[in-house]
């Protein structure tokens, strides 16, 4: 059976903890960006991002990660990050919990099924 390649992007406003992307069952994912945006002209805002396995353990990729008022940043091109894209296994979740409302998010995904 052949592989199928899948270019996709989750993107969300983040109000709490939320769910951004669910690896296929029958699938693989390539993260290759991590976009931030605080749309809060007056607040800094912070970030922690998770991936929780099938065995439903949370493994922590960004912890309290502050993201300037009106700036954008891409996390997998960061201090904190290496350059090296995140890969996600089968029916692994990426979430991303936020201080506040004003944190949108852009992950671009490379989707193996």
């Amino acid at each position: 059976m052949a592989t199928t390649n899948t270019y996709k992007n989750a993107k969300a406003i983040l109000r709490g903890n939320t769910t951004i992307y669910t690896t296929p069952s029958s699938g693989t994912a390539i993260l290759k960006s991590i976009r931030v945006s605080n749309e809060d002209t007056a607040n800094d805002q912070s970030i922690s991002i998770t991936v929780t396995d099938t065995s439903s353990v949370e493994y922590t990729l960004e912890t309290s990660r502050i993201i300037q008022k009106g700036t954008s940043e891409e996390l997998l091109n960061s201090y904190s990050f290496s350059a090296s894209p995140i890969i996600l296994q089968s029916s692994e979740i990426l979430k991303a919990k936020s201080t506040g409302n004003n944190l949108h998010i852009i992950v671009s995904i490379l989707e193996m099924t």
